[in-house]
């Protein structure tokens, strides 16, 4: 299995994070950003969005860090990851929802505006009042379970971490949100989660 990834991005880092779960042989291909490498003609062919993560295995070329997640939680993960029955499999499509919106637009693209000064939707308020919808979100979920989705850990709770850890970049600080602390915590404890 290949991995295009790039250091920096959390879309790739959530992929990471199931391969190492899953802990399954990759190969992972950084791809260089500043030489607009995932813009070239050649990339442009794994994905023609032109942005990462893609994976390549045996022949599949999937790209979108969500479709990611499915496809090896689906073909590698035993059912752990991704429940067989319809209302599991929504249950984790909700907060697979949630990483790419709120979560994506008002923490990710925040923290992406006040790092690099691209605000590629709208301003530090906007994302500001996004990214609580999406902190809010999980903090009233995180009261009174463990996980995202059902009882143990699944592909929601990978989704969901990268943006939401790094919540603080963004201006949006997590004391207020005890429940999302701890849980962080218990996913960074799970055997294999990687360090970023």
């Amino acid at each position: 299995m290949k991995l295009y990834m790039n250091r920096d991005s959390g879309n790739s880092y959530k992929v990471q994070v199931l391969i190492s779960l899953l802990k399954l042989p990759c190969e992972q291909i950084n791809v260089d950003f500043a030489t607009k490498q995932h813009k070239t003609p050649e990339f442009l062919k794994l994905n023609p969005r032109g942005e990462v993560p893609v994976i390549e295995d045996d022949g599949t070329v999937i790209w979108d860090s969500a479709a990611c997640l499915v496809y090896l939680a689906r073909r590698h993960g035993g059912g752990q990851w991704l429940p067989d029955d319809a209302a599991g499999m929504a249950e984790v499509q909700q907060w697979l929802a949630l990483a790419a919106t709120e979560g994506q637009i008002g923490l990710q693209y925040t923290r992406r505006g006040l790092k690099l000064g691209r605000w590629t939707a709208g301003t530090l308020e906007q994302g500001h009042a996004v990214g609580r919808v999406a902190l809010a979100t999980l903090e009233n979920r995180l009261k009174d379970h463990d996980w995202l989705a059902g009882d143990h850990p699944t592909i929601a709770d990978v989704a969901c971490f990268a943006y939401v850890e790094t919540a603080p970049e963004s201006k949006l600080p997590l004391e207020p949100y005890p429940h999302i602390v701890a849980w962080l915590s218990r996913c960074k404890a799970l055997p294999g989660w990687p360090a970023r």
